[in-house]
């Protein structure tokens, strides 16, 4: 096995500091809200954003309007987005069943899917104005029947952009906020006097909104640890350069922190993509961050073999992952840790983010390792219940109930068991004929 890297990212040390820094900044941003709620919100908005009017929630009219400026057409591709990621979000819904069975005469068990209470969704739009994200959150809360469904973006212009509240809006949020940042994310799962607390946040984020998340996980559900945009190409000699730098570099202008991985079998496609992301990042308009995301997180990994690529894929389980190559399928067959595949050249990550209708956001960090991305699901809990309905079942359950709990030194959970058997079943099989009858209401 030869394994090379023709090029590496930052030093994994120095972005551990970065992530300390981090760490302490939300932590006392978060104390704040904790402590003195929407004052401190509004301290925060002015302070990283210079943004205090006087309710951070748009009123009616003020959604009118926002919508208003948005260019019809504009309108138009936001609707045909939203019918394409709620089409798909209906069909996961429609897999998902509430279950009823008999697993033994008289003995019935069931699950029910019912949706989170209240979700709060944030909607980057600090240096692009990010509608599909609004999309991607809202609208797949709304198909999972979520009946409080909060939305918050950064100001821009004094409000919030046109055209992330139009998405917003079509997509079925309830209230909407011109709140950015940790002071937005914290509000909505801390609560304050203006905007009571929601029970899960979603939606991705700078490298301070996941890390608010981080922090929040526990008091409130997240849909899952999404940091930085990451992409990664597998591709083989079946593509060229041009296919493989654009589809590198079409994501590392995300930030300048978006780790950006291209594995081969091929060295001339290695040298030749190496020379096209040069050639891309010199007429790029948004060369900025994507220069900085390649210089500092790009890697190029040299393989051998397909099954070394596979490893190296699995290993790094990438958030995106483009797969170009002559056995695209076997990739999805034995794929088993990344956030969204995207399989043949006629296939974008671009297409994945905006508009085909699978969500866009996915797990970093390696945590495609253990969980998947934002679906509609996530906003689902899974509740099971149970019922006897016979008093023979109540007795041959209960005295199977009580031995195990006797086995585990659970006396109490014994005579829970046991009550029920003399109830409904007239023997204490747990203890056998002669074993004491206890009484807890009267021990």
């Amino acid at each position: 096995m030869t394994i090379s890297f023709l090029k590496t990212g930052r030093d994994a040390a120095d972005v551990k500091e970065d992530e300390a820094q981090t760490r302490k900044i939300v932590e006392a941003a978060l104390k704040e809200i904790e402590e003195r709620g929407d004052a401190a919100v509004r301290e925060l908005s002015k302070k990283f954003d210079n943004h205090s009017p006087a309710s951070f929630r748009l009123s009616e009219k003020e959604i009118e309007d926002l919508i208003a400026q948005v260019d019809p057409k504009d309108l138009e591709d936001i609707r045909f987005a939203h019918e394409q990621i709620t089409s798909f979000a209906r069909a996961q819904r429609d897999g998902m069943k509430d279950i009823e069975v008999e697993t033994m005469p008289g003995v019935i068990l069931g699950h029910k899917n019912i949706p989170v209470q209240t979700v709060g969704c944030y909607v980057p739009a600090g240096n692009y104005p990010l509608v599909a994200s609004a999309l991607m959150s809202v609208a797949t809360a709304s198909v999972a029947g979520v009946p409080r469904i909060v939305a918050c973006t950064p100001p821009w212009k004094g409000s919030a952009h046109p055209a992330v509240v139009a998405a917003m809006h079509i997509g079925g949020a309830h209230e909407i906020y011109a709140l950015g940042g940790i002071q937005a994310v914290g509000a909505m799962a801390i609560g304050t006097e203006s905007l009571p607390a929601v029970d899960m946040l979603v939606g991705p984020g700078n490298k301070f909104v996941a890390e608010a998340k981080r922090q929040l996980f526990g008091r409130v559900g997240i849909d899952l640890f999404a940091g930085p945009t990451e992409t990664m190409v597998v591709a083989d000699e079946t593509v060229d350069a041009e296919l493989c730098a654009t589809d590198l570099m079409g994501q590392a202008e995300h930030g300048i922190n978006s780790p950006c991985v291209f594995i081969t079998k091929s060295r001339k496609l290695a040298e030749d993509t190496l020379a096209e992301i040069d050639r891309l990042l010199a007429i790029l308009p948004t060369t900025k961050n994507a220069t900085a995301s390649w210089r500092d997180y790009g890697e190029v990994i040299l393989c051998d073999t397909h099954d070394e690529m596979l490893e190296m894929a699995n290993k790094y389980a990438g958030e995106h992952v483009q797969i170009m190559t002559d056995r695209d399928d076997w990739y999805l067959e034995n794929m088993h840790s990344y956030g969204a595949l995207f399989l043949g050249p006629r296939t974008n990550v671009a297409n994945g983010d905006k508009v085909i209708g699978t969500n866009h956001t996915l797990p970093t960090k390696t945590a495609g390792r253990y969980t998947g991305g934002l679906w509609v699901g996530k906003f689902l809990k899974t509740h099971s219940y149970q019922k006897i309905v016979t008093d023979e079942a109540a007795a041959l359950i209960g005295s199977y109930g009580s031995r195990i709990s006797v086995l585990e030194g659970f006396i109490g959970h014994a005579e829970q068991c046991n009550l029920r058997v003399r109830r409904y079943g007239g023997v204490n099989l747990a203890y056998g004929a002669a074993a004491p009858q206890l009484d807890i209401k009267s021990a």
